[in-house]
């Protein structure tokens, strides 16, 4: 018993530091706009986390994309943007995370509901910007993000490579692709490369 509690006491400052703080609605989100074009940065709507680090809206916006402040929870840097079209399908996996469900569960749910009408999908093409980087180089009181890789998400439902002529492999680097054909989250993938 009194080994475990040694262990414990031990492992709290390394566990303490493994999770990020959540940091201030200003800092969230310049760093969470940073995966949207520089025009629409202005006007896009942010979630992002309170201190206890639910998710909550940062602020409003006033143009077609919201945008996803970096989950504190999670190593690394991630923050993403994407048409307000998504909304439904990315509020649906939000509440099913908090749930508990494990992502294959969530996909297959929204799978369902998808195809019984229950879950309102795009009807046309809905972009998602995706912005990834590595906490070394981020700078926690200006958002700032160096060296960050874009990747770029194109929700198009039920398509396939037949219907646009995409193939489902990428050949060359940063060609696009299809993920998921012919389901509820078939998508074209676009990953430039590495400088």
């Amino acid at each position: 018993m009194r080994s475990s509690i040694i262990l414990l006491v031990l492992l709290f400052p390394v566990l303490a530091l493994a999770q990020k703080k959540v940091l201030p609605a200003e800092v969230q989100i310049r760093t969470a706009v940073l995966a949207a074009p520089e025009d629409l940065r202005a006007g896009v709507m942010v979630y992002g986390y309170n201190e206890a680090g639910e998710m909550v809206v940062l602020r409003e916006g006033t143009n077609h994309l919201v945008c996803v402040a970096d989950d504190p929870d999670k190593k690394g840097i991630n923050v993403s943007c994407y048409s307000k079209k998504l909304e439904p399908f990315m509020a649906r996996g939000r509440a099913l995370t908090e749930e508990g469900k494990p992502e294959m569960e969530r996909r297959e749910i929204r799978r369902k509901e998808a195809e019984a009408g229950e879950l309102e999908l795009p009807d046309a093409p809905a972009m998602t910007y995706i912005l990834t980087g590595s906490e070394e180089n981020y700078n926690l009181e200006t958002g700032e993000l160096k060296d960050g890789q874009f990747r770029y998400v194109i929700y198009i439902p039920y398509a396939t490579a037949q219907s646009t002529g995409l193939p489902e492999k990428p050949f060359a680097p940063g060609m696009p692709w299809i993920m998921d054909p012919g389901t509820h989250r078939a998508h074209i993938m676009i990953t430039p490369p590495k400088n």
